[in-house]
């Protein structure tokens, strides 16, 4: 079975750093997509970052680029979420999600079906985030 074990949350000043991890079991980690979402209470659910692994294409939600990193580690079955200058507006719980499969994408859609993947993939069962101010 696939599993998904989000990691490294916690509390941190504005600011600040974490890196978050997403641990993979039960498949081979080397064709997927990974992405990151985020939920803060009583908001919905956000994209927050995307991976093609196919050619480490990267996809960012505006309110993120350039402070988070999504990357990866095939040899550690291992996605993570590098989160610089951390900012009270980013507290929520951040999920991490699988699609264990090839998927290649060119053009100006590739954001959106980069988190498309994942609504047919594997869920970890979050971690939380918290930043205060």
């Amino acid at each position: 079975d696939v599993q998904l074990q989000a990691s490294g949350g916690g509390l941190v000043q504005a600011g600040g750093s974490l890196r978050l991890s997403c641990a993979a079991s039960g498949f081979t980690f080397d064709s997927y997509t990974i992405a990151w979402f985020r939920q803060a209470p009583g908001r919905e659910r956000e994209r927050v970052a995307c991976l093609i692994s196919s050619d480490g294409s990267t996809y960012y939600r505006n309110s993120v680029r350039g402070r988070f990193t999504v990357s990866s580690d095939n040899a550690k079955n291992t996605g993570y979420l590098q989160m610089d200058s951390l900012e009270p507006e980013d507290t929520a719980v951040y999920y991490c999600a699988v699609e264990p499969k090839y998927f290649y994408c060119s053009g100006h859609e590739c954001y959106e079906q980069c988190f498309s993947r994942l609504n047919r993939g594997y869920w970890g069962q979050g971690t939380q985030v918290t930043v205060s101010s």
